[in-house]
């Protein structure tokens, strides 16, 4: 069967990010696994998440790796 690039692109994948968060003096890392189209996606549900439960400003969180996985 012929397949279509575009259903292709949106399949969700599950994406690792490595990372802290910084909230005054402590800084607390994090890894997570999140289901996203993209790592932009992904990035955003961290934001989002870390946001919501930790009320951490986005400068508060630093992204240090992020790897897609199978």
């Amino acid at each position: 069967m012929h397949e279509n690039k575009t259903l292709n692109s949106l399949e969700v994948k599950n994406f690792r990010v490595y990372g802290e968060i910084k909230k005054g003096k402590f800084r607390m890392p994090f890894n997570k696994v999140v289901k996203a189209l993209k790592i932009k996606d992904a990035l955003e549900k961290i934001y989002c998440e870390f946001g919501s439960k930790h009320r951490a400003k986005r400068f508060e969180v630093k992204i240090i790796n992020i790897e897609q996985m199978d």
